[in-house]
């Protein structure tokens, strides 16, 4: 048994698979260098933190810098 294959990428593909962003139900992208879970349609950046997404907007980053 091993403890590395999850461990790895920092997300389980397959947890990756069933998550969606909770502001539009749409799909979510793994960002590896930053450690963050992106929304493109709500424009925002969701942290991992100790390998635990964080799905709540209200902790969720918005993209871009044209505010």
């Amino acid at each position: 048994m091993s403890d590395e294959a999850p461990r790895r990428s920092g997300v389980d593909p397959k947890l990756l698979e069933i998550l969606v962003c909770p502001a539009t139900h749409g799909p979510l992208e793994y960002d590896a260098a930053a450690g963050e879970l992106i929304s493109r349609k709500a424009g925002l950046a969701y942290p991992i933190r100790d390998g635990i997404p964080i799905m709540l907007v209200s902790e969720a980053r918005p993209l871009g810098g044209n505010s």
